[in-house]
């Protein structure tokens, strides 16, 4: 295999959630916490999503206090306790097959370690060798390299052995910070200028997962 390690985001990247889970529990908490602000579109927040990130959003932009973070989190936990994601067609197999010739799956996500786990139980019946979620300190969630430091330390890993996978820029940034190669999961993108940027950025951009399990599966 090309890489020993994939390093995967899981919302929009592995499986479909922003439009039926994120963005409708997010406008929820907006409508209570800044019912002042009109929300936002779905598009505005793929954006802010996009660059400057979450985390930002809601604190830098929205200036929502801890307690209010806390809340918004509340209505997030509710939306994704109800509703499992489905896998985009084809990253199953990848990820079984993946594993099954001795490769490591890690997951370096904003949301949370135990949906992922649910999801990945649900639908795969395996866990990922290692989980990344949001319940770590700022300073180590994505785009901060903490992630990645971690997971080459752990397996005795270089950086020539990851592939990181992500839609979005904080992914590609974590990547960077690193030295580690980046795949733009290209599938979930709506937005031109999003698209645009990490066409030009990424070191391989997909539209298919096809084109993904070709580059990491090759012999």
């Amino acid at each position: 295999m090309k890489y020993r390690c994939l390093v995967l985001d899981h919302d929009d990247t592995v499986v479909k959630s922003t439009p039926t889970i994120h963005y409708p529990s997010f406008i929820e908490a907006m409508k209570v916490l800044r019912p002042e602000v009109t929300p936002y579109t779905l598009e505005e927040f793929v954006r802010y999503c996009f660059d400057p990130g979450f985390d930002n959003l809601c604190r830098v932009i929205l200036k929502y206090t801890d307690d209010e973070v806390k809340g918004q989190q509340e209505i997030w936990r509710q939306y994704t306790g109800s509703v499992i994601p489905q896998f985009y067609e084809g990253f199953s197999d990848l990820i079984l097959n993946f594993k099954a010739s001795g490769g490591y799956i890690c997951v370096v996500s904003h949301s949370e370690k135990n949906r992922i786990l649910r999801d990945y139980q649900k639908t795969l019946n395996i866990e990922p060798d290692m989980v990344f979620g949001w319940e770590y300190e700022a300073h180590q969630r994505k785009p901060n390299p903490y992630p990645l430091e971690a997971i080459m330390k752990r397996f005795n890993l270089n950086k020539t052995d990851l592939l990181m996978v992500d839609d979005l820029k904080p992914g590609l940034d974590m990547a960077r910070s690193c030295g580690v190669d980046f795949a733009c999961a290209g599938w979930s993108h709506m937005i031109p200028s999003i698209e645009a940027y990490m066409r030009q950025n990424s070191d391989y951009y997909f539209k298919e997962v096809e084109a993904l399990v070709s580059l990491v599966l090759e012999k």
